[in-house]
């Protein structure tokens, strides 16, 4: 058995560096039976040295062993029977129904009727291996992953402007030297908070500018002169960086020679933000005209002093048009000269702790290994010959993520689904219809630690190993290649994904040769990598077990890439593009007739003990007890008119659903806006609410702007609701435990 391991945090893309060691023995010892919710951890954590974090841990990830022996976990495969309970069967049996689900399937209706949902969590190794294995074992063009619902329009932009994605193009560590930095749409306080110190001498120099709808911990954070908190109306975004755009052009501030020698498009950009003077951005986001200058201004004086940076995240992309937006924003970005500079740089904060590496083997729809274009004969025949197949065996593009859940159960559609890594129950937009596409499969197989709330839908469920019991790499938000190290054997009836790939592919006669050991396939996704953008072919194994930086790309025989673009952008010529963007015309539709106050704007979110479905963190009994529910947060003049007090039950709703929650009053949020994170499932999930139409360009959905009604909830309906929900999931998880509490706390 290993004994401990240096390794990073199994949650969000700043891959935290910690040290795991075995757990002293008085700590695990006791006869008396642990409840779930306060399993011991087999592993104590110690934060370790490292660029990112530097010995610091957020709360997720001080407790993150608590889950590896978890007395909810599965452990073994679960075969749901025909009274919708789940019951142990062997692994030899769950292979021989996943063999002939699949096989039947493509014989009535073809490979495409068998699809794949991947994961942002799963290890390069894993991301590459079902990329392959959907393609050549299956057959199949419809896999795509949940990344489509986080980094897909900011890496839609970076594509277009720079020819490549990589969420930040410098190291995390270069912003400590910035005199200022404008974040917009992320609360990294909450979301990454060791992330927090890197801010800290932008804060110190005044120069901190966070654009958010909400005072959230972030913007907080440029209190007492040390910054600027700008506060949008919902969906505004774009306008506002065409503003603050308009007076870097108005004002002389552009670095003229910059834009001579490194871009192109320059002439449009200014005739397209003609229009977006300061006071007209003032009127469409209730932003000061003079907070609009101001951010400018800084942002032109810390690029000639000290740099300056500007960072995008979820907030401001998540929206039908959230290419565009990160656009207006690279664009901002390049009319400054920060992009490829020594001391400046724009980039995106990725969210996933693999969502950087998930994106670039293979996961996507229209992708191959390397960041390859799936339509591009050069990448296919590439890849072809690293597989040993003939490239006809490749099929083309797929769906991306919101068009391949509608498509669940449809007749053209997708019957038989894998799911790896993702609880698209909860996190997926317009929740309830993706739960009706879950069911009317002919087969469902997810992958997991938990009975999440898609794995309950499932017909058959597989326990896999968590991050501690497994090898293999990541990628951070920063680019840098990190290897994951096991630190404890998983329990005896846990797989790996590697082993179920590896299998499948040998019962469905797949061509090529698909392995369970994650460094044979890291070799291979090395050489199936090499030449592309997202170039791996010069790391391996060794390198990284010594401790060196690895930052793609890395072809064989360099030094990687630290800071990307110091000479060129990646696109033919050399420099990056400018492409125009205007704001469109959004409607509100009406959800509810009848005399209640206006409409508000929901916008969805993190919270600090939780992460992405909640699937994990709601087990962590510390994370619970912190926020075991969902709080609507509202401010205290608008929960006024509606006769709303703090602690009550509201039903939430439009035309797609009704979420029923408690409420938070709060100051520190518009009086047109309330906020719901999206870590909770059932009559809490804020999804049940958000719209799955998507950006034309990246497939990402309206995640952050949906009309609600907002009103208080009769004591009689919330006893009922919870009740029947509390008798839904009475044998499933941990949920219940929580509606029990609500249930009695309403009576």
């Amino acid at each position: 058995m290993p004994n401990g391991a240096n390794t990073h945090c199994p949650y969000c893309a700043l891959q935290c560096a910690m040290t795991l060691t075995p757990a002293a023995p008085s700590a695990q010892s006791g006869s008396d039976p642990v409840p779930a919710a306060k399993a011991l951890p087999p592993l104590e954590v110690s934060g370790r040295d490292f660029p990112t974090n530097r010995g610091g841990l957020c709360r997720k990830g001080w407790t993150s062993p608590s889950l590896l022996n978890h007395t909810g976990r599965v452990t073994e495969p679960m075969l749901k029977g025909p009274d919708g309970v789940h019951r142990p069967v062997t692994w030899d049996q769950a292979l021989t129904l996943i063999t002939g689900a699949v096989k039947q399937t493509r014989e009535q209706y073809g490979p495409d009727a068998v699809g794949v949902f991947g994961g942002g969590g799963l290890t390069n190794e894993k991301a590459y291996q079902l990329g392959k294995f959907a393609r050549l074992a299956l057959g199949t063009s419809r896999i795509d992953y949940n990344g489509r619902f986080c980094m897909s329009s900011a890496a839609a932009a970076g594509n277009r402007a720079f020819g490549v994605d990589r969420g930040l193009p410098f190291r995390v560590e270069d912003l400590d030297s910035a005199n200022v930095i404008f974040l917009l749409g992320s609360n990294v306080a909450e979301t990454m908070p060791p992330f927090v110190q890197h801010l800290q001498g932008a804060r110190d120099s005044g120069g901190l500018i966070v654009a958010d709808p909400r005072r959230s911990a972030t913007a907080a954070f440029t209190g007492d002169g040390g910054g600027i908190h700008l506060q949008p109306t919902p969906g505004t975004d774009l306008a506002l960086l065409l503003g603050i755009s308009h007076v870097v052009v108005h004002e002389g501030l552009a670095d003229t020679e910059y834009l001579q020698d490194r871009t192109t498009g320059y002439p449009a950009i200014v005739r397209s933000l003609a229009a977006f003077w300061p006071e007209r951005v003032q009127s469409i986001t209730g932003v000061p005209a003079t907070l609009i200058r101001d951010t400018a201004r800084r942002l032109a004086d810390g690029a000639r002093r000290g740099g300056s940076y500007i960072l995008t995240g979820r907030g401001v992309e998540q929206h039908v048009d959230g290419t565009d937006t990160a656009t207006a924003a690279i664009n901002l970005s390049l009319l400054l000269g920060l992009p490829g500079s020594a001391r400046s740089g724009y980039g995106t904060l990725t969210g996933q702790g693999n969502g950087q590496g998930g994106r670039e083997h293979g996961q996507k729809a229209d992708q191959l290994p390397g960041y390859r274009k799936i339509t591009d004969p050069a990448a296919r025949a590439h890849v072809a010959k690293v597989w040993g197949v003939d490239e006809s065996l490749i099929p083309g593009p797929g769906l991306p993520a919101v068009e391949l859940l509608k498509s669940l159960g449809q007749p053209d559609g997708v019957r038989c689904l894998f799911v790896h890594g993702a609880n698209v129950a909860v996190s997926a937009p317009d929740a309830g219809p993706v739960i009706e596409g879950l069911r009317s499969l002919d087969f469902l197989v997810v992958c997991d630690f938990f009975m999440s709330e898609t794995a309950l839908e499932a017909d058959l469920v597989l326990p896999v190993t968590q991050w501690a019991e497994e090898e293999g790499t990541l990628t951070n938000l920063e680019g840098r290649v990190l290897r994951r190290r096991k630190a404890v054997t998983p329990p005896p009836g846990v797989r790996s994904e590697l082993w179920l790939m590896a299998r499948l592919a040998e019962s469905l006669d797949a061509p090529s040769t698909f392995s369970d050991d994650p460094e044979t396939v890291f070799e291979e996704l090395r050489l199936a990598s090499a030449g592309g953008l997202a170039d791996y072919s010069g790391i391996d194994y060794a390198m990284l077990d010594r401790g060196e930086a690895a930052y793609w790309p890395y072809p064989t025989g360099s030094m990687g890439t630290p800071r990307l673009f110091l000479d060129s952008f990646a696109h033919a010529g050399g420099r990056a593009v400018m492409v125009p963007v205007a704001p469109q015309k959004r409607s509100r539709r009406s959800a509810v007739v009848g005399s209640d106050p206006d409409p508000l704007t929901l916008v969805t979110g993190r919270l600090l003990e939780h992460y992405q479905s909640g699937a994990q963190t709601r087990r962590v009994a510390e994370l619970a007890a912190a926020q075991p529910e969902a709080l609507l947060q509202i401010h205290p003049a608008t929960a006024a008119v509606r006769d709303i007090s703090s602690g009550d039950f509201v039903r939430v709703s439009n035309e797609r659903g009704e979420v029923l929650c408690k409420v938070e009053l709060s100051n520190s949020i518009r009086t047109d806006t309330v906020f719901l994170p999206f870590h909770f499932p059932g009559l809490g999930s804020a999804n049940r609410l958000t719209e799955a139409v998507t950006d034309p360009i990246s497939g990402m959905p309206e995640f952050k702007t949906s009309t609600v009604w907002v009103r208080k909830a009769a004591l009689a309906n919330v006893e009922s609701a919870l009740a029947a929900q509390l008798a839904v999931l009475s044998t499933a998880v941990p949920a219940a435990a929580g509606l029990s509490m609500q249930v009695k706390e309403a009576s």
